[in-house]
């Protein structure tokens, strides 16, 4: 299209350092014949691009040498200027013929998602980290989000991400994805290979950020590596959040609906096949995003997957009483449990404590390497906060009922990140 903007299903798409490794990943999904939503992203280049034309590229040139106060207001002007400032023309005229073509093909609002070169790699997967936005209907919005995904790239939240895996945001660039948005009927995730040796999926009814942000407990489908359904799990799925007015919104969900699966043995062994097809293609174990409409399936992402052996528990704690869960599919830790109401209590959470919340959100990621292991009454194995526990080796059990109220704050725990069980004493 232009050396800004490329269409998804064209060959240069699949260079994550045009695109990112998220567009890429998807782009070559697509090209493989798996189902996706198609449409364009705002390369690399654009971002670069931007910088040079709001005469920032000084300020970025100086964050990295700079001390850590400097670098907080750095990134303050840096992060207001990609988000206030006017979209260059260079920039902004193939991006709005792109952006009106996809509506009028697709009759759809947008979902506009980051994609930087630095996420969605083995080593960092930045899950939760920087921005999406479904339901984008309005021109003057649209510009907005993107703005504001360049400027996530600067957002306190990823910069700590960075700090913590010796990134700077000076050193890569923000593309973004731009897609039609999946009129879901159901969403989640799916890991093509377990430490038990299986394949899982997660479900909700609607649109998937209600998993990937850890806001409900999901279905919990477990498959053999050969694809059979082993078993389906209902979850606790009282809202789904589904497009409205210029973004999404939450609905509440029947009460029939909440403990009921949202796919049914058949369509669970169809999406393992497209799991495992993108394993083959990825070459590798990988975590995926999926939502089924009127159509069928559609990949929304694929991203590389830490997998590690169970352990073996002392038999010790085998006497103790024990929660079931669902499993970030990693380690085992033990320490002191910190039941955690709100996020002002973070401070009393201390090197090797056991975090015991309700919601265990990506914005929780901080306080990740300095824990033991992390329990959550909501969540389940495919949101970004496992994800992001996957990656740095952490022990997590999400949907666990009622942890904060069955766990006394003080006791020993236990988490059992493969097995999900949370077990402890006083």
């Amino acid at each position: 299209m232009s050396a800004f903007v490329i269409s998804l299903d064209a060959l240069g798409a699949t260079d994550p350092g045009v695109v990112g490794p998220k567009a890429a990943n998807l782009a070559a999904l697509a090209r493989a014949g798996l189902p996706t939503p198609g449409g364009f992203c705002l390369t690399a280049d654009a971002y670069r691009h931007q910088v040079a034309h709001l005469e920032i590229g000084d300020l970025v040139a100086s964050f990295p040498a700079a001390a850590q106060p400097q670098q907080r207001r750095l990134s303050v002007e840096i992060r207001l200027k990609l988000y206030e400032e006017p979209i260059a023309p260079a920039i902004l005229e193939p991006l709005m013929a792109a952006w009106r073509e996809q509506r009028a093909a697709s009759e759809q609002p947008g979902a506009i998602r980051s994609s930087a070169l630095i996420e969605d790699r083995e080593d960092a997967n930045f899950a939760g980290q920087f921005e999406s936005f479904l339901g984008i209907t309005d021109e003057a919005e649209f510009l907005t989000v993107v703005r504001a995904c360049w400027a996530a790239l600067w957002t306190s939240n990823a910069r700590r991400y960075m700090d913590n895996h010796d990134l700077s945001p000076a050193g890569t660039a923000m593309a973004v994805l731009i897609q039609p948005t999946v009129a879901a009927r159901a969403s989640g995730g799916g890991l093509s290979e377990t430490a038990e040796g299986q394949m899982l999926i997660s479900a909700t009814w609607g649109l998937g950020s209600a998993i990937a942000q850890g806001e409900v407990v999901p279905d919990r489908i477990v498959l053999s590596r050969q694809g059979f359904v082993r078993k389906i799990e209902a979850g606790r799925k009282d809202h789904r959040e589904t497009c409205g007015h210029g973004g999404t919104a939450p609905q509440k969900v029947p009460a029939d609906l909440v403990r009921e699966p949202c796919l049914d043995a058949g369509q669970a062994v169809t999406l393992g096949r497209l799991l495992r097809k993108a394993e083959t293609l990825m070459d590798m174990p990988v975590e995926i995003e999926w939502a089924l409409d009127e159509a069928g399936f559609k990949l929304l992402q694929a991203r590389p997957l830490h997998v590690q052996p169970a352990h073996v528990p002392d038999a010790i704690w085998l006497q103790h009483p024990g929660l079931n869960g669902h499993p970030a599919g990693i380690g085992w830790g033990t320490g002191r449990a910190v039941v955690v109401n709100c996020e002002c209590e973070l401070s009393r959470v201390a090197p090797g404590d056991v975090l015991v919340t309700k919601v265990a959100g990506p914005a929780l990621s901080h306080i990740l390497p300095r824990v033991a292991g992390v329990v959550a009454e909501l969540g389940g194995s495919t949101s970004h906060m496992a994800s992001l526990a996957r990656e740095r080796g952490i022990p997590m059990v999400l949907g666990v009922l009622d942890a904060t109220q069955h766990i006394p704050d003080g006791s020993q725990v236990a988490v059992d990140g493969v097995a999900g069980i949370v077990r402890w004493f006083r």
